[in-house]
């Protein structure tokens, strides 16, 4: 059964008559606000020249890819130079990694994928710089070198006692945040790792360089945004006050050189901890709902999610009227969602539905559009892309040697694409089906005041000229539901769904969305 169609033998006929009068509703791009980002690790993507490494080039050989897929957007993970494979340890912040290509490259990618009306975000990490940064090269030589101010020193003596003590956090399992450079006595801050100095934002010349770096890529390059890399890290976590004040100067900063600049911020932690940071960041990742729908899907618990939902919407709303909430299944330091629900194909579509289904702006991990699989640790959930089988596969990268995703565990994007049952047209149909019904791109979520059985999941998603009501059964066995009345026309149907008399039938991990 097509997973973006009703079946007609299952469905019945009134309601399929129904929904087949409607007139197919008009394509909107809801971006930034509830549109659809693409995040991509360039390095494992496309190869365009065949040395084996992912290329910028060969990203802008794939924008009509995303561009059938249906994203809005691409959020870039760090394309600045870098020691590293991942390039959070930045050595030159106005520069294009050469593994990447040119600036000339990058800059004729933003042309093309503007064309297509899609945007471009780029991973600014500016909460500490590489080791390997000339400014950092230069602090470390000594207290009185003018670039000292640029990073946080103490002395060995002031700091004993927390040099090896750190408490694990969500985003960081390291347990030395102090570093020793190698001469003198003092020591220098990082949180996450030796590589990686933070730096100082006590002082204003490091400010005015960091404004500088954003001035140049919005400006001169033509970037549409930033997603801002361990922003509650800025000033340690018992300075929270000094982190939100910081993030609001950047904010403005940003948008008196770019007034539409979009700002997606990482910070890992509770909803009353990210809240306050909306005032700065406007979009926020929201891991909360990520880990809420893994736990929703393999506990069968069906209104743990939009409960949960409900609750963060609600609290952020307390804080400000206008953010973004920036929704996620995976990313790139996440395992991948498929290995997550145990392998299960059925489980795995329903969540898309639910990430679709759902309010706010969602990301799509690059491959997940095809089940690629992946675990810790990092690199083997950053595995390449499939594109097509190996012997034609042209494009595939080879940096590393997959471990998971290979042609004997992950079909590729060409079968993918002939096979309505897959996972690539299941995700290119939720995607259509939410820019096309504006309930599901910026309606409100309403909670049902109906009670349903333990495994179901529904909510109703309600615009001014719309209302949709949505219905998930996370459970293994089939359920019998009835909508709320009036909701008769079809609008979208996952796996086994059968209507007798004014009830549905919802087999297992099916799903149903209808409207009056």
């Amino acid at each position: 059964m097509k997973t973006s169609k009703i079946s007609s033998v299952l469905i019945g006929l009134a309601l399929l008559s129904s929904c087949s009068e409607k007139p197919t509703p008009p394509v909107v791009n809801y971006w930034p606000q509830a549109g659809v980002t693409y995040e991509i690790f360039v390095q494992s993507f496309h190869d365009s020249d065949g040395d084996g490494i992912g290329d910028l080039n060969g990203v802008t050989e794939k924008l009509d890819y995303v561009k059938e897929l249906g994203a809005n957007a691409i959020w870039f993970m760090p394309i600045m130079p870098s020691p590293s494979y991942h390039k959070y340890d930045v050595t030159d912040y106005k520069a294009i990694h050469p593994d990447y290509g040119t600036m000339e490259d990058f800059k004729n990618l933003l042309v093309e994928a503007h064309k297509r009306d899609i945007r471009i975000v780029i991973d600014l990490i500016i909460n500490h710089s590489g080791s390997g940064h000339p400014w950092f090269e230069e602090a470390r030589k000594g207290r009185d070198n003018p670039y000292r101010e640029y990073y946080v020193w103490a002395q060995k003596d002031t700091i004993a006692e927390f040099i090896n003590k750190k408490v694990i956090t969500l985003d960081s399992d390291n347990i030395r945040q102090w570093h020793e450079p190698g001469n003198g006595d003092d020591f220098y801050y990082g949180f996450f790792i030796g590589g990686m100095p933070d730096l100082n934002y006590d002082s204003q010349k490091l400010r005015e360089e960091i404004y500088e770096i954003g001035r140049f890529w919005l400006e001169e390059v033509g970037v549409d945004g930033f997603r801002l890399d361990a922003a509650k890290h800025i000033f340690p976590d018992d300075r929270p006050l000094d982190n939100h004040a910081f993030w609001k100067e950047f904010r403005a900063k940003m948008e008196a050189i770019k007034p539409d600049v979009y700002l997606v911020g990482e910070v890992y932690d509770k909803k009353e901890i990210v809240a306050p940071y909306l005032t700065g960041l406007p979009a926020l990742f929201n891991f909360d709902f990520h880990y809420t729908l893994l736990e929703a899907l393999n506990t069968e618990n069906g209104m743990l999610l939009p409960t949960k939902q409900k609750e963060i919407l609600d609290f952020y709303q307390g804080i400000t009227p206008n953010f973004i909430d920036a929704t996620i299944s995976s990313n790139h330091d996440q395992p991948r969602l498929l290995n997550e629900l145990g392998s299960d194909p059925q489980r795995y579509k329903q969540a898309s539905a639910i990430l679709m289904t759902m309010p706010g702006a969602p990301y799509i991990y690059y491959g997940e559009e095809i089940g690629m699989l992946g675990l810790k640790p990092d690199e083997n959930i950053r595995e390449p892309f499939l594109w097509d089988e190996k012997e034609k596969d042209t494009g595939r990268t080879s940096r590393i040697e997959p471990v998971y995703t290979t042609d004997a565990t992950v079909t590729p994007l060409a079968a993918q694409k002939n096979d309505p049952e897959s996972y690539f047209n299941h995700y290119k149909n939720l995607i259509s089906l939410r820019n096309t019904n504006p309930a599901l791109a910026i309606g409100t979520l309403e909670l049902p005041e109906e009670e349903f059985p333990s495994e179901i999941m529904a909510y109703a998603r309600k615009s001014d000229n719309q209302e949709i009501f949505v219905i998930h059964n996370l459970g293994k066995k089939e359920v019998s539901v009835a909508a709320p009345e009036g909701f008769n026309q079809l609008v979208f149907s996952l796996g086994k769904v059968e209507q007798v008399g004014d009830k549905f039938k919802l087999g297992k991990n099916s799903s149903l969305l209808v409207t009056k």
